[in-house]
Order: structure tokens, then C-alpha cells, then sequence
């Protein structure tokens, strides 16, 4: 019973510190995550790939990850209802005092003072997640041949469909069959 309370309590800590969404809450979701030994370095960044061409919200599709692999399905239910209980009842709460809630000048300014803080975890992300997939090692670059090329042409791929404001589905589709063209391509 203890870890389905475990699994419960460090998605309902996720949840509560979701502002600004699955990339904002990154640090938090490695904190807690390897932290318990859920997952490791290498399956979070493998399965941040997954998530981002799925459907869901990275952090319900973490939860049911999660608490599927450590307790099959109720700890799956547990992680779940865990991340999504905060979120739900805050946007219940706004849908009931919407009229009060848009006009409170408080709430304008901590919305407004939440906005960089959201800018920093999602480069914190960025940063975090960049240096253990370019140097899982520590301080050894892991490019090496097909690697290099691939991510390189992805990279420059999904800048110029971004420069042309191409969505993020166009942008994963072509990246996608890019890196499987690349794989069956490209000499390992």
C-alpha cells in the first residue's frame, strides 16, 4: 500500500508545480522520478521521445508510464489520479469563480510573475535533458557518424518548418521518417 501512496503523492507534487506544462515541469518530474528509481537517466530521455509523438500530456502519459511499470494497473490509476487531481480541481475552481477570478488584479500579477519563472524551468529542461543525450558519459560527446548527421539534419529540419510556421505534428511526422531514412540509410 505504501507505494502506491508514494507514486500518489510525487505525481500529486508534479501536478502542483505543472505550471507552464510538461517541459516547465521537467526538473521536477526527473527529481522525483529517478530519484525513487523509477526510471533512469536513458529510459526518461527515451521515453520524453515517446511522449512527445503520442498522445497526452507528457506528465499523464509519465504517470501512467510510471505507475504501470513499478505496480501495473492500480499503480497506473494511482500516478494518474495523482498528477491530474490538482490540475483538475484548479480549472473547476476557475470555471466556478471564472467572473471573479479574471477580474482579480492579484491573480493578474501573479500570473505575470509567473511567466519568466515558466521561461526558466522550460530551459532548465533544455539544458538538463541536452547535456544526457549529447554527453551521457559527462564530458565525452556521443556524436559519432550516423548520430551526428541525423541530429544535425533534424535540428536544421524543424527550424526551417518552424521558420515557415509549420506545426509541431508536420514537424514530428517529417523529423520521424527522417531518423528512420537516416537509420536505414546512413552506415552506423
Amino acid at each position: 500500500m505504501k507505494i502506491y501512496l508514494e507514486l500518489f503523492l510525487a505525481f500529486l507534487k508534479m501536478g502542483f508545480f505543472a505550471i507552464g506544462g510538461g517541459y516547465a515541469m521537467l526538473p521536477l518530474i526527473r527529481e522525483e522520478v529517478i530519484g525513487h528509481g523509477w526510471m533512469n537517466n536513458a529510459e526518461l530521455i527515451n521515453f520524453l521521445a515517446v511522449s512527445e509523438s503520442t498522445p497526452g500530456s507528457m506528465s499523464v502519459n509519465m504517470a501512467s508510464y510510471v505507475g504501470m511499470k513499478t505496480m501495473g494497473f492500480p499503480g497506473q490509476i494511482a500516478a494518474i489520479l495523482g498528477v491530474m487531481l490538482p490540475s483538475f480541481t484548479t480549472m473547476l475552481l476557475i470555471a466556478i469563480y471564472y467572473d471573479r477570478f479574471i477580474k482579480n488584479k492579484t491573480i493578474a500579477y501573479i500570473l505575470e510573475g509567473l511567466k519568466p519563472v515558466v521561461v526558466g524551468m522550460i530551459a532548465s529542461a533544455v539544458i538538463s535533458v541536452g547535456s544526457d543525450v549529447f554527453f551521457p558519459e559527462g564530458n565525452e560527446l556521443v556524436f559519432k557518424d550516423r548520430t551526428l548527421i541525423v541530429s544535425i539534419l533534424i535540428f536544421t529540419l524543424c527550424l526551417i518548418l518552424n521558420h515557415f510556421r509549420k506545426g509541431p505534428i508536420t514537424i514530428i511526422v517529417i523529423a520521424g521518417i527522417c531518423g528512420i531514412l537516416a537509420g536505414i540509410i546512413l552506415p552506423a
